[in-house]
């Protein structure tokens, strides 16, 4: 968890000694930049070896704050997070946002203010509970929702399907039957599996299917898309004008159920449509095909990127304000 390590390569990058210092506060911070000259850097260890960044304790903010006359917040990926390093120092400091949080910014919102149509929105992941929030948000701006991950097992039950031993949340049955009726009123199409992948466990070398969803096999589990769903899903994706993409469409990381998000990353970066694609598991799936360099805006951020999205003002952001 230290970040010793990246000096060398930031070091690399920009050209300029880095000096590493063992702590983010304190004398080790004071030695390391007492050892520097105008132009090279220091690296501090990571915020979070301290219980206080996390807690946004105002004592360690201000011991962060201690050495410097300016702060800069480019780190999008945290600014959704009350914490000292981000909201703590913002406070005690004139605060101004680096050039790659506001390029996020300003993509993941004037993009959506008025995006080209149709706009598709393609998302994954285990849980609906987790992204209730964006989904909801996101019927208000999408012409089309594709759905995958594990929250599309959730969404398939609510339509009556037996997903067998395939991830369901329960508690949130009604609400996705809830957010198909809403979709419906609003005039968004709700596309979700019509086949996928069926395992009979999440070993290194299960029993595997490709099945329509209304025939799982019993005890068994669906841990991705199968490929008529993920044709279906590219036809929308070939289409767009505008598309957001955010989640993995299976258990990507297993080899045998990464089809789906790979076919989905390939769709995307294919698609004529502005492309905007956030969450780990995405990225690296457009890493593992080569595809990155074809998007138009990766963002550095999973959860900021969607509760920006969602309509949320970050606490980073509002800090700066």
């Amino acid at each position: 968890m230290s970040l010793q390590g990246l000096g060398p390569v930031i070091s690399a990058h920009i050209g300029r000694r880095v000096e590493f210092a063992t702590d983010c506060i304190g004398a080790p911070v004071v030695d390391a930049l007492s050892r520097i000259h105008v132009g090279e850097v220091v690296l501090a260890e990571n915020v979070r070896f301290h219980p206080g960044e996390i807690e946004n304790d105002p004592t360690f903010a201000q011991a962060l704050a201690a050495p410097a006359d300016v702060y800069v917040n480019d780190a999008f990926g945290a600014a959704h997070r009350s914490h000292a390093s981000v909201v703590g120092l913002a406070n005690l400091l004139p605060a101004y946002p680096g050039f790659l949080l506001r390029s996020e910014v300003e993509t993941l919102t004037t993009r959506l203010e008025d995006p080209k149509r149709p706009l598709v929105a393609v998302i994954g992941g285990a849980k609906i509970s987790t992204k209730l929030g964006i989904v909801c948000a996101l019927l208000d701006k999408v012409d089309t929702l594709l759905v995958g991950g594990g929250m599309a097992n959730t969404f398939l039950a609510s339509q009556g399907h037996n997903m067998q031993q395939s991830l369901v949340e329960a508690q949130m049955v009604t609400e996705a039957r809830d957010i198909m009726d809403l979709a419906k009123s609003k005039g968004v199409h709700i596309a979700l599996p019509t086949d996928g992948v069926m395992g009979s466990d999440m070993s290194e070398d299960p029993r595997i299917e490709t099945r329509q969803v209304t025939r799982i096999p019993v005890a068994w589990a669906m841990f991705d898309i199968g490929p008529v769903s993920a044709d279906h899903f590219s036809t929308y994706l070939a289409e767009a004008g505008t598309v957001v993409w955010n989640g993995p469409m299976g258990m990507a990381e297993h080899p045998a159920f990464a089809k789906g998000t790979i076919k989905i990353a390939q769709a995307v970066s294919t698609s004529l449509g502005y492309s905007i694609v956030g969450g780990g598991d995405s990225v690296a799936a457009l890493k593992k095909t080569g595809l990155l360099d074809s998007i138009d805006h990766v963002s550095t951020g999973g959860g900021a990127s969607l509760e920006l999205l969602e309509g949320k003002l970050l606490p980073g952001l509002a800090a700066l304000a």
